[in-house]
């Protein structure tokens, strides 16, 4: 029967062998409430969200937006820019997006365990991929990059870790 939920139907032999065996149960087995507690089981209780989770989140958008601002201002070619790096950065910061709104919703109506697994899991992830793509631009653009910003990202709005996240946009307000 595993095999039929799988999607796997094995040939007429052994679905025959399955069938029998599944003849020669014995008929005093009472099944009646075996998984009665398979509802308690499905229950867990919702996960310790750290702290400082959504000011890990928010740093971590305003870090990304200044880098892709400075980017804007720097006269570099497409061809310059480490492509595949930069949608994994694009990447990252939609996930934040999209974690810092499952923070704004109603317990119970997410995975929290699975929300806190796959954000913390993005979070580590930046360090190791901003170092990449910094690496990959030319070296002319590095001390330019460095310095433009640092300057955006000290006059970005906080509220700027919002942008487009929704219910939160600080442009839709």
């Amino acid at each position: 029967m595993a095999l039929l939920a799988l999607g796997i139907l094995p040939d007429a032999g052994v679905r025959t062998a399955i069938s029998d065996s599944l003849l020669d149960l014995p008929a005093d087995l009472d099944l009646v409430g075996t998984f009665s507690h398979s509802q308690d089981m499905a229950y867990r209780s919702p996960p310790a969200i750290p702290d400082d989770l959504r000011t890990r989140l928010e740093t971590a958008r305003l870090d990304l937006l200044a880098l892709f601002r400075t980017l804007d201002r720097m006269s570099l070619s497409a061809g310059e820019i480490p492509q595949r790096l930069l949608q994994q950065l694009f990447e990252l910061d939609a996930d934040y997006a999209e974690a810092l709104w499952a923070l704004d919703q109603p317990a119970g109506n997410l995975d929290g365990h699975v929300m806190l697994r796959d954000t913390l899991a993005a979070l580590n992830q930046l360090p190791k991929a901003a170092i990449q793509f910094r690496k990959k631009l030319p070296p002319r653009s590095q001390p330019t990059l460095t310095q433009l910003e640092e300057r955006i990202r000290k006059h970005l709005n906080p509220n700027e870790a919002y942008h487009m996240v929704p219910g939160r946009d600080p442009g839709n307000a």
